[in-house]
């Protein structure tokens, strides 16, 4: 399904007509040393003095995999599909082409595959594994980040190992380990734990060193936000029908910002090779303060709902969708991430590929 944005609907503005023209020529001339707009005069002069800039190196293409055939649309993700093993290797090809450094995997898994303890996740024939593998052998040059949770895998939905109501943290821990080493196995580049268990970062960098895996990195999601904006993703894998409850015990409170960098310090100490913010958008100062303290690598997830936000607006005519989009974008570089995880990314990349 192609992504479809709307035509804007036209500003009601108040036109108050002129009465002369001579008016404007009687305006006296201001006595300015200087005028900022002289650089925003033409195109030329507004690029040569742009202070940041986006370009597809700055983008990681989040992908969601199903088993079976073709591609399956996620209905509150207008123009995001759930992939078959042979498009999401088509789609890695594509992220080759369009300069995209990496995907990021998320499953669909079976309902019949889910249990309390998320076993499926330790399976090394999972389709996370078999789609890492599938990409490796025809696309070997596209970079794969790999989530590190048991949501996509419990009955419960929940990132980790629930008992009597409450999420365990190094049991699950545990675990996490596990699932990390079967993807690393698999051929993953980019180890991601999503699941924001306390520890966990420093546990899997010691089991992926004492097993071999020295050069799989490590990205953090360093301060995960407990958020309404999930939701369209939650769809996407299936989620949102499983969830029991919350998950305020182990996600961040949205009202906290100080948190954010006692977690970034962790994650750094333990091992963590880049962090993440997440949500994006509603959290830029969360970004800004991380990377302004520790000028680590730092990237931002423009999360589902951010996403089908824009579409949704966009389809409906309210505003301009493509506009909206890289607009949004250039706001994370600004904020001061290194890059960002996007649904936009294939077409945002196309569109700045056109430009250079």
């Amino acid at each position: 399904m192609a992504i479809k944005f709307g035509r804007p609907l036209e500003p009601k503005v108040r036109v108050v007509p002129v009465k002369s023209e001579a008016r404007a020529k009687e305006a006296p001339a201001l006595d300015l040393t200087t005028r900022p707009r002289r650089n925003r005069r033409t195109d030329w002069a507004r690029r040569l003095v742009r202070e940041h800039v986006l370009t597809p190196d700055d983008l990681i293409w989040p992908v969601f995999l199903t088993d079976g055939a073709g591609k399956v649309p996620v209905e509150s993700m207008p123009g995001v599909e759930r992939l078959s093993l042979d498009e999401v290797v088509r789609a890695a090809e594509r992220a080759v082409h369009l300069s995209i450094p990496v995907i990021a995997l998320f499953p669909y898994t079976d309902p019949a595959l889910r249990d309390a303890d998320g076993s499926e996740a330790l399976n090394a024939e999972n389709l996370v594994c078999r789609a890492i593998r599938a990409i490796k052998a025809r696309v070997p040059d596209v970079g794969i980040l790999c989530d590190v949770a048991l949501d996509p895998y419990t009955s419960h939905g929940h990132d980790g190992l629930l008992r009597d109501g409450v999420i365990l943290n190094d049991e699950t821990v545990a675990v996490l380990v596990e699932q990390a080493l079967v993807q690393a196995e698999a051929g993953c580049d980019i180890i991601a734990p999503s699941d924001m268990m306390d520890g966990r970062v420093g546990a899997i960098r010691t089991a992926l060193d004492a097993n071999g895996y020295t050069d799989v990195q490590i990205m953090a999601y360093t301060a995960k936000y407990a958020s309404a904006f999930y939701g369209p993703f939650r769809d996407a894998v299936g989620s949102s029908v499983t969830l029991t409850g919350d998950k305020r015990t182990y996600q961040m409170d949205p009202g906290n910002c100080d948190e954010a960098l006692r977690e970034a310090e962790l994650d750094i100490a333990e091992g963590a090779d880049m962090i993440m913010v997440k949500p994006g958008l509603p959290y830029l100062d969360v970004l800004s303060r991380i990377k302004d303290e520790f000028g680590m690598p730092t990237f931002a997830y423009q999360v589902s709902g951010e996403y089908s936000m824009i579409m949704a607006a966009a389809q409906n005519g309210w505003l301009d969708g493509e506009k909206a989009m890289m607009e949004s974008l250039i706001a994370f570089k600004r904020a001061g991430a290194d890059g960002v995880l996007t649904y936009f990314a294939p077409r945002a990349a196309e569109k700045l590929n056109k430009q250079s």
